[in-house]
C-alpha cells in the first residue's frame, strides 16, 4: 500500500503531505481545487512523463515522495532492486530544464525500472482510461485476466512464433533460380567477408585498451629504463645503497637481537626492490615501439567498426552471429528444394499446433463470455441500469492468427428496454462507461494482483442512489486492495476510511492548495457542505450524519 505521498512545487501545490491507510481513501474538494493534480503527481512519481509547465511559478524543481509497503512487491522485484526493509521509498525530482532523476531510498534507480515497479504497485483508473475501454485490443485483454488464460496465451504465442518464423522461412526459398543465385553470392560475398575477418569476441574491447600504451610506447620504455638504471646501474644506485645497508644492520643486529626484525624488515624491502628492478627491465623489453603495430591496432579498429557498421551490429558477438547464420543460409539456399519441401512440411505441422492452440484459446474465452456478461449485468443493475443488457461476444477469424489467438472480441451494451446491442464505443455515454468500467473492476478485483487501485472521478455522470451503490463497490474493493479516489459525490465519499478535503486559496497574488485529513465533525462538516452547497445547513448536517452512519453499517 501507499503508505505516505509528499508533494512539493507540483502545478499549485507548494507542498502537501498525505497519510493514507488501508481500504478506501477518498479525495474531495472543489472542482479546480487540484483533487485530480495529487493524482497526477503520484503518476509522475511513478514514471509518467510531465512538463516542466508543472513547476509551480518561482520554484526551480518539483519534487514527489512517497513512502509504500514492500510486501506487496514480488520477491524477485524486492530481490532485484536490492530492497531489504519493509517500507521503501521512491522519490523524483524534475527541475526547470527538463531533467528528472527519480531515486529508490536514496539510491538512484533508471525510469525503465521505475516505470516496471509502478506497473506491479498501481493501476490508474481515470477519464483517459474510460476511452481504453472502447478498444477491442483492451476488451480482449480483460476477458483474458478474467478468464485466466496465461498458460493457453503462453501456448499460443510459442505455437505462433514457430509458425511465423516457418512461415518466413518459406517465402525467402521460394523465389526464381535467378533470384536465389543472387542471393547466394550476396551471402557467400559478406560470409567471406566476416570470415577473413577472424573475428574474437570482445578483441575491439582489448585493442582500445591497447592504444594507450602504443601511443606512449617510446616515452614508456624510456621512462622504464631510465627507473630502472636508478635501482641499479648508477653509480649511487637504489639498490647498492640499499646492499649496503643491509650490511651495516647485519652487524648491528649480532651485536643488539634487538635490530633483528629491522634487519628482516630491511632485506625484505631491498629484495623487493630487487624484484621490481628485474619488472621494470622485462616491461621495457617487452614494450612494442614499432610504428607498425600501432598502424596494425588502428586498422585492426577500423575494420571492426566498418563491419559493425555495414551489418548493423553492435559487437563482435553480433558479428560472429551473423556470421553462423550466413553460413546456415547458404546451405539452405543451395539446397533450397530439399529445404523448402522439408519446410513445408515443418509449417503444415506447425500451422495445424497453431490452429488448435488458437481453438483452445477461443472455446475458453467463450465459455467464459458468458459468466462475464452474467456477472456484469449483475453490477451494472445495482449501479443504477436495472434493465441493461451487456454482451461478450468472441469471433475467431479463420486463418488470421497473432500471438494471442484469432480472436476478436467485442463488448455491446443495451442500457435501455428495447434497445439493441449495440458495441459500447457507438452507444455509451461518460456516465455508462464509467459504470462499465467499474462493474469491470469489481468482478476482476479478485483476480488482480496490483495492491492499489486509483480512480480518478469514475462516478462522473451519476448521482442520488447510483452513487451510493458506486460507493459500496469502491468500499468492497477496498477490503482486498487499497483504493484511492477522487470523487466530487458526498455518496461515494462517506464510504471512505480516510476522507481528505483539497482546498485552493489565493493570497497576495499567489494560489496554493491545501490538503487536510477530516476526522469528526470536520468531516461532517465537508460532507454537509457537499449536500447543501457552499455552506452547510441543519438539514445537510442531518443528511451527512445519516450518510455517514448508513455507509458505516453497510460497510
Amino acid at each position: 500500500m501507499l503508505k505516505n505521498l509528499i508533494v512539493k512545487n507540483f502545478a499549485v501545490i507548494q507542498e502537501a503531505s498525505l497519510d493514507f491507510s488501508e481500504g478506501l481513501n477518498v479525495l474531495t474538494g472543489e472542482t479546480g481545487a487540484g483533487k485530480s493534480i495529487l493524482v497526477e503527481a503520484l503518476g509522475f512519481l511513478l514514471g509518467e512523463r510531465a512538463s516542466t509547465t508543472l513547476i509551480r511559478a518561482q520554484a526551480e524543481r518539483l519534487e514527489v515522495e512517497g513512502s509504500f509497503d514492500a510486501s506487496d512487491l514480488s520477491t524477485a522485484q524486492r530481490s532485484s532492486l536490492e530492497i531489504t526493509e519493509d517500507v521503501f521509498i521512491l522519490k523524483r525530482e524534475l527541475d526547470s530544464s527538463g531533467k528528472t532523476r527519480a531515486f529508490l531510498n536514496s539510491r538512484p534507480i533508471a525510469l525503465s525500472q521505475l516505470s516496471a515497479l509502478a506497473e506491479e504497485l498501481v493501476d490508474f483508473h481515470g477519464q483517459d482510461e474510460r476511452q481504453t475501454l472502447l478498444k477491442s485490443a483492451t476488451q480482449l485483454d480483460l476477458l483474458d485476466r478474467f478468464a485466466g488464460l496465461e498458460d493457453e496465451l503462453s501456448e499460443t504465442a510459442k505455437a505462433y512464433d514457430v509458425w511465423a518464423r516457418l512461415e518466413e522461412e518459406a517465402k525467402s526459398l521460394q523465389i526464381s533460380d535467378e533470384d536465389r543465385s543472387k542471393k547466394i553470392d550476396l551471402t557467400r560475398y559478406a560470409l567471406e567477408e566476416l570470415g577473413e575477418a577472424a573475428l574474437v569476441a570482445g578483441e575491439e574491447a582489448e585493442l582500445e585498451a591497447s592504444l594507450p600504451v602504443l601511443k606512449n610506447a617510446e616515452r614508456l620504455k624510456g621512462m622504464a629504463g631510465k627507473a630502472y638504471e636508478i635501482l641499479h646501474e648508477q653509480e649511487d644506485s637504489l639498490i647498492g645503497g640499499a646492499l649496503k645497508v643491509q650490511r651495516t644492520l647485519f652487524e648491528l643486529a649480532k651485536m643488539d637481537p634487538s635490530l633483528e626484525p629491522l634487519n628482516r624488515q630491511f632485506e625484505e624491502a631491498r629484495i623487493g626492490l630487487e624484484e621490481a628492478g628485474r619488472t621494470l627491465a622485462a616491461y621495457a623489453d617487452e614494450v612494442d615501439a614499432s610504428p607498425q603495430r600501432l598502424d596494425e591496432v588502428f586498422s585492426r579498429i577500423e575494420l571492426l567498426a566498418r563491419l559493425k557498421k555495414k551489418h548493423g551490429a553492435a559487437t563482435e558477438e553480433d558479428l560472429i552471429a551473423l556470421r553462423d547464420k550466413f553460413a546456415v543460409e547458404i546451405g539452405n539456399l543451395e539446397h533450397a528444394d530439399i529445404r523448402l519441401a522439408a519446410v513445408k512440411k515443418e509449417l503444415a505441422e506447425a500451422r495445424a499446433r497453431l490452429e488448435s492452440a488458437c481453438g483452445h484459446l477461443s472455446s475458453a474465452r467463450a465459455a467464459a463470455s458468458l459468466k462475464l456478461e452474467r456477472l456484469i449485468v449483475r453490477q451494472l443493475s445495482a449501479l443504477g441500469m436495472p434493465k441493461a443488457r451487456f454482451s461478450v461476444s468472441v469471433e475467431m477469424e479463420a486463418g488470421q492468427f497473432t500471438r494471442k489467438g484469432s480472436d476478436r472480441v467485442t463488448w455491446s451494451l443495451a442500457a435501455n428496454p428495447g434497445e439493441p446491442l449495440k458495441a459500447i464505443r457507438t452507444v455509451a455515454s461518460g456516465g455508462e462507461l464509467s459504470r462499465v468500467m467499474l462493474a469491470i473492476k469489481t468482478v476482476l478485483a479478485k483476480m488482480d494482483k496490483t495492491p492499489i487501485l486509483v480512480f480518478d472521478e469514475v462516478d462522473a455522470g451519476v448521482g442520488g442512489v447510483v452513487a451510493r451503490e458506486v460507493g459500496k463497490r469502491l468500499a468492497d474493493l477496498g477490503k482486498i486492495r487499497q483504493v484511492l479516489c477522487v470523487t466530487h459525490l458526498p455518496q461515494v465519499a462517506s464510504f471512505g476510511k480516510t476522507h481528505f478535503s483539497v482546498v485552493k486559496e489565493t493570497s497576495h497574488g499567489h494560489t496554493s492548495v491545501s490538503v487536510s485529513r477530516l476526522e469528526g465533525g470536520r468531516r461532517l462538516e465537508v460532507l454537509a457542505s457537499m449536500l447543501g452547497g457552499l455552506k452547510a445547513t441543519e438539514a445537510s448536517r442531518a443528511h451527512a450524519q445519516e450518510l455517514l452512519e448508513s455507509s458505516f453499517s453497510e460497510n
